[in-house]
């Protein structure tokens, strides 16, 4: 009984098996052979494009963490070739294009414009400057296939043939070929999107989706947009981005850039390239045969990392507003000169710059709007006056004579030169413009009141060779190392006008020695090379990039901690003696009055050069620029300040500008636990 009873389980179970393929079998046949070709007309009907998502630049911060550029959602309008006309509806391709571009510049907005012509009033057709990358392109075998040779003209009216433009007007037929010419370029195709403009109102993508009918397959994209806290701080140091070019293009191809992406022009966006880059991402979107699109993220875009300054924003504001204040009011040429002037702030600790201010200045928010009259704008409120223009700087420049005079012995403390006003050297007569209580001068006094008298006597001492051994010690006439784009400057010698093509004459070893002849030094190197007589001697490299961090904060990319240029060697007793006569400076001399307020004791020396200027209508005229550079507090140095004003008759109308800032520091430094918490970032 249990034998028949088994083997009726085992062969139920094979027939359960046996069922169970059966079934599985009868579908396999279903959907291979019964039902093949539905569902090969399904997979016929779904089309799939990749494109990519753009990554977020990474935001700018101050040192204290304070946002200063970060992203907003904008909108991009591009086109899409799943729906947008075919190459072969060439007038409907045209009619959509020219209603766009007619939208775009009747709101004053711009669109994608790389063609590298210019068509006149007159219909003539000319190559734009420095586009020999697109114009070669636009030649090329694969777009209008002409010879090397061909001028703008033949381009021009090949264009014109290629897209069928012949009834536009000059004007709209060159604008719609831009775009076509755009479109082709950059291979617009299903898998390719084309932008047509960027950073659009929500106005006007309103008003395109409102005739949707018109501008057939023009979407818009979502898009990050750069965004700053307020456009009016450290714009020159913040720098702008941009859409990429050709010629960057092909440089950096290879590096995950493609021809849409965005890229640092200037400042910090272009020097911190490699960090704030993010990576994009990557959706997929798949289209049915009704036209219903659906959408899949397959790789997240990342968003570049946290760029951290060492600018101190309150601190900049402060500088930029005293800065103005001065140029508007101290200002004796107008007429000549427009009000201009730079101001540099460094920790004494290593060289970070706290404050970094040139003027006239502009607010970079609103770049885009004001491009024009900003760059015809006489005042030049686009260059960095701070690390781009160089001066002759006067007074500033005797205390590294001194220096120089007291490390090689010559002179020593108690070392005086008669001084009665005027100082005679090879027949040619100097004047000290100083009436002198004592006119037995030593260097400390001679540093308080600028005795030309005793720097022209020193320097002939001295000579050239040694007065530029310490001057290139202190960084004069040399770069500082800085991320952003500076001016070398000049240390005037032999060799350099050797270099030029000139002789060197006897009178300028004391010309510069007194801060004449040749010499040429930026705010940035001034404020460098009195930082290093304030911290005892050491050379740092000036940096405006305090870290960069991960976008979360979790890591930490790049700590640029104080880096050593030189350790100068120079002796604390001679430091000292400068320094004593620099306090003289900003105690009892020319700047005391500016300081007496403050409860720190100020050191300072100012300068004054002479400079032809030609004025609007062609006249050449003399002019004064006036300098300033300082240290704070005196007895433990924390900032080191120059400043430079151009129109200025003295380097003491400065003095404001350094007040303001040892004012800020002192409110930052009383704010914070102790003075090495000043400064420090907090994220």
């Amino acid at each position: 009984m249990k034998l028949n009873i088994s083997r009726g389980r085992r062969i139920a179970t094979v027939c359960i098996i046996a069922l169970f393929f059966g079934i599985l079998a009868g579908d396999l046949f279903k959907l291979q052979v019964v039902e093949t070709q539905m569902y090969k007309d399904i997979v016929s009907n779904v089309s799939s494009r990749k494109s990519p998502i753009r990554a977020s630049r990474g935001e700018i911060v101050d040192c204290n963490g304070k946002k200063l550029v970060y992203n907003e959602q904008g909108y991009s309008v591009i086109f899409d070739a799943a729906f947008f006309p075919s190459a072969s509806e060439q007038d409907e391709r045209n009619k959509i294009i020219n209603s766009l571009i007619r939208l775009f510049d009747s709101r004053h907005l711009e669109w994608n414009d790389n063609l590298p012509l210019t068509v006149d009033a007159a219909g003539k057709a000319s190559f734009k400057k420095d586009s020999d990358v697109l114009i070669k392109k636009l030649k090329s075998r694969d777009m209008l296939n002409l010879n090397e040779y061909a001028d703008a003209q033949n381009c021009f009216d090949a264009l014109i043939e290629k897209y069928g433009l012949e009834k536009y007007g000059d004007k709209d037929a060159r604008n719609i070929a831009s775009v076509l010419f755009e479109m082709d370029r950059t291979y617009f195709s299903i898998s390719i999107p084309f932008t047509f403009a960027q950073k659009v109102p929500e106005t006007v993508i309103s008003l395109i989706k409102e005739r949707s009918d018109l501008y057939k397959g023009v979407d818009v994209e979502i898009v990050p947009v750069r965004t700053y806290t307020d456009g009016t701080i450290a714009p020159h140091v913040l720098g702008m981005t941009g859409l990429i070019t050709a010629e960057e293009f092909e440089k950096l191809k290879d590096k995950g850039y493609t021809d849409k992406s965005e890229i640092g022009k200037s400042g910090i966006e272009s020097a911190a390239e490699e960090y704030l880059k993010g990576k994009d991402g990557e959706k997929t979107v798949y289209t049915d045969a009704n036209g219903n699109r659906t959408t899949e993220i397959t790789k997240q875009p990342e968003q570049g990392n946290t760029v951290v300054l060492t600018i101190d924003s309150g601190m900049q504001k402060v500088v930029q507003d005293a800065l103005e204040k001065v140029c508007i009011e101290e200002n004796s040429f107008h007429a000549v000169v427009p009000n201009a002037g730079a101001c540099v702030v460094l920790s004494c600790k290593d060289a970070s710059v706290l404050a970094e201010a040139s003027y006239p200045t502009y607010d970079i928010s609103t770049y885009s709007e004001n491009a024009a009259s900003l760059n015809t704008d006489k005042g030049a409120p686009l260059w960095n006056r701070a690390l781009m223009s160089t001066y002759a700087c006067g007074s500033t420049a005797k205390p590294s004579v001194a220096i120089a005079a007291l490390e090689e012995k010559i002179i020593d403390e108690d070392y005086t030169v008669y001084c009665n006003g005027t100082y005679t050297y090879m027949g040619q007569t100097f004047k000290c413009e100083q009436a002198h209580e004592n006119l037995y001068v030593n260097v400390i006094h001679a540093i308080d009141e600028s005795c030309n008298t005793f720097f022209l006597k020193v320097g002939d001492m001295l000579g050239i060779d040694k007065m530029n051994e310490y001057r290139t010690l202190l960084g004069l006439g040399s770069k500082t190392g800085i991320e952003l784009n500076e001016a070398v400057g000049v240390l005037d010698s032999p060799e350099y006008r050797a270099s030029i093509n000139q002789a060197w004459l006897p009178g300028y070893t004391v010309q510069s020695a007194i801060g004449q002849a040749g010499n040429l030094w930026t705010p940035i190197q001034l404020a460098n090379y009195v930082n290093t007589i304030a911290n005892g001697g050491v050379r740092y490299r000036a940096h405006v990039i305090k870290s960069v961090k991960s976008s979360d904060y979790s890591k930490t990319v790049l700590d640029n901690g104080p880096e050593v240029v030189v350790q100068t060697g120079i002796s604390k007793e001679t430091l000292d003696i400068v320094k004593r006569g620099m306090l003289e400076v900003g105690t009892t001399g020319y700047c005391a009055p500016y300081f007496w307020h403050l409860p720190v004791k100020v050191a300072c020396k100012t300068g004054t050069s002479q400079e032809i200027r030609k004025n609007e209508y062609g006249y050449s005229t003399k002019i004064n620029n006036g300098f300033l550079i300082a240290f704070a507090p005196y007895d433990n140095p924390q900032i080191a300040v120059a400043v430079v004003g151009e129109g200025l008759v003295s380097g003491k109308y400065l003095a404001p500008v350094v007040a303001a800032a040892v004012e800020y520091w002192l409110g930052a430094s009383d704010s914070a636990e102790g003075l090495e918490s000043v400064g420090e970032f907090i994220p």
